[in-house]
């Protein structure tokens, strides 16, 4: 079930395309994503009104890593608990300087990926505000202006 959308969502999500050219759609109508920096950083912006500054690791490159090609050896627990060693280092780097700036942390894991997630509420009817916190996150994690 999909979170509701907030109010002003669709007006936002035009001018901040047209503020922000480098965001794609996650699904048609859906979120908004923009990579931060070559890292591996993304930062999603919600419809329900959040953003999302997140880093994680497709399942199958960790197997690749771990298996030399036979991924069938290992359980989903192992290749979860070394996905997120592997992803520790780069999260550790901002972690303090989003969880300071108002983001809480979740974990997020499936089939395809692991993913730390640091998620701050925005209110799309104050948009600089939005925009602000965007090059903000480009800022600090991408590098960009």
């Amino acid at each position: 079930m999909s979170a509701p959308t907030s109010p002003g969502w669709s007006e936002a999500r035009t001018k901040l395309n047209e503020t922000f050219p480098q965001f794609y759609e996650l699904e048609p109508g859906g979120a908004l994503a923009l990579d931060l920096g070559a890292d591996g950083w993304l930062l999603e912006l919600k419809p329900e009104g959040k953003v999302l500054c997140q880093y994680g690791v497709a399942m199958d490159d960790i197997m690749s890593l771990m298996s030399d090609g036979t991924p069938e050896d290992l359980g989903t627990d192992e290749i979860a608990k070394q996905a997120k060693y592997f992803i520790q280092p780069a999260v550790s780097k901002f972690r303090s300087l989003l969880l300071q700036s108002g983001f809480s942390e979740q974990s997020e894991m499936n089939d395809e990926y692991v993913a730390v997630t640091f998620e701050r509420p925005v209110d799309f009817h104050n948009l600089s505000k939005v925009e602000d916190l965007i090059r903000w996150c480009r800022r600090q994690i991408g590098g960009a202006a």
